[in-house]
């Protein structure tokens, strides 16, 4: 064989071999990238970040038409959330629900930064519901809700700093939970423990596998 046959063959030898190397890397830097999200999981920061460190109301409140069928539904709202900020916002105090409420039943007001004054707060996160529902026909449970969150900040005389409309939260997304498998009390409170962290994630970073851990447990 000549000199230069051989050198020939040895050349596509050696490229072979980086090709099988390169496919060899970007196989392994694909698992070890898989295996990270796995591990670590992928988070998306909160859209609003400024209440670590502060004194923070949270206030929530149905529609006027919604006050009657809703009441229930806005305090268990408002202490889930609370409840979640406390626990993932750092060096967070969160004002007691029980002097929001005292306050509230003694006084008018229309401004959530009203509430944010009395209680001499930082901040204040409102959540309105303009919808919230448990039904989907007479023995069918599927939750709706829809809501508005603003943040008042009252070292800026109560000027409103972030607001947003939540896009609707339905609760099982494709059909329902037959009533004869739980009871109204169990699902409202499940669902709402839904629609909080939907709320909650406005203020903190959250992981996307959380989904699949929160379904899990409403199926329950």
């Amino acid at each position: 064989m000549s000199t230069l046959r051989r050198f020939a063959r040895s050349l596509v030898g050696r490229r072979l071999l980086l090709v099988a190397a390169c496919a060899t890397f970007a196989g392994c830097a694909q698992a070890l990238l898989t295996g990270a999200y796995l591990i670590k999981g992928v988070a998306t920061p909160g859209e609003f970040q400024e209440l670590k460190g502060s004194t923070t109301a949270i206030v929530c409140r149905p529609l006027v038409e919604l006050q009657y069928s809703s009441s229930s539904a806005a305090e268990q709202l408002a202490s889930n959330v609370g409840m979640l900020m406390k626990q993932k916002i750092r060096k967070l105090t969160i004002v007691s629900p029980q002097k929001i409420e005292q306050w509230t039943d003694e006084h008018d007001w229309e401004d959530f930064s009203e509430i944010g004054k009395a209680v001499k707060a930082d901040y204040v996160v409102g959540i309105e519901i303009e919808e919230f529902s448990l039904y989907s026909g007479q023995t069918i449970y599927q939750g709706k809700a829809r809501l508005r969150v603003v943040v008042n900040d009252m070292k800026k005389k109560g000027e409103k700093v972030y607001e947003k409309h939540l896009p609707q939260i339905v609760y099982p997304p494709n059909g329902g939970i037959p009533t004869s498998e739980k009871s109204e009390e169990d699902f409202r409170r499940q669902f709402t423990a839904l629609v909080a962290e939907q709320v909650g994630r406005i203020f903190y970073g959250f992981d996307h596998r959380d989904d699949m851990a929160l379904e899990s447990t409403a199926l329950k």
